[in-house]
């Protein structure tokens, strides 16, 4: 692997312990990760209802990472403005949620900031032949959306892969991300697929270890 395709760690907060979540940010940023990973759910497309942008802004102050927003979200494109001007960095929507992909994907890059598409575990990669040259990031889901540590569907490995070959051929830039289930036994399966982003969620905030330590571990599985 050469070092432009270096594997970067995506801290998911979702996982995080939220009457610390400043401090913990801050501890991901200060172990090394690449990454913030901002969940944000609605409810409706994904069961369970997270954040909004107050609380990007709040994380924003609390690191110069960029910050990753997934929203998992009916009519995202209702809601770019806000989570733009609250900081983010980059933002990912779900095909699955966008009837007008392309529009909304020139609304995010309207504001300055990278845009990414994410597909679920069943969605199958033909449906994002035309995106890929106009995405910064593609996200392919290995859990369905809505809860944290869930267990990692194998199949999706062969996603990933058929993913990796299609970017290569075209010869795109666009990240590959990885989400769902990700902990130092499935990490090296993506990479192997050709996942370059691992978003992490109970491999990083756990009781079991410090975030230093976990990050450091997910990193030496990957040797």
């Amino acid at each position: 692997m050469t070092n432009n395709q270096k594997v970067k760690i995506s801290p998911s907060i979702l996982s995080a312990d939220f009457t610390r979540l400043g401090e913990q940010v801050a501890e991901v940023t200060r172990a090394g990760a690449d990454y913030i990973h901002i969940d944000v759910m609605d409810g409706h497309f994904a069961p369970q209802i997270t954040i909004g942008p107050p609380v990007v802004t709040a994380i924003r102050k609390c690191t110069n990472l960029p910050l990753d927003l997934h929203l998992m979200i009916e009519s995202p494109e209702n809601q770019i403005n806000q989570f733009a001007n609250a900081g983010a960095n980059l933002i990912t929507v779900h095909i699955e949620t966008c009837q007008h992909l392309h529009r909304v994907i020139q609304m995010i890059k309207d504001k300055g900031i990278k845009a990414g598409v994410s597909v679920n575990p069943a969605t199958p990669i033909s449906l994002l032949d035309e995106i890929l040259p106009e995405v910064d990031m593609v996200v392919v889901m290995t859990v369905n959306p809505g809860f944290s540590g869930q267990i990692f569907i194998e199949s999706t490995l062969g996603k990933i892969a058929r993913l990796r070959a299609e970017l290569d051929k075209r010869d795109l830039n666009a990240e590959l991300e990885v989400d769902g289930g990700i902990n130092e036994k499935t990490a090296s399966l993506v990479v192997k697929a050709g996942g370059r982003v691992l978003v992490a969620g109970s491999a990083v905030f756990n009781t079991r270890e410090s975030i230093g330590d976990a990050i450091k571990r997910l990193r030496e599985s990957l040797v």
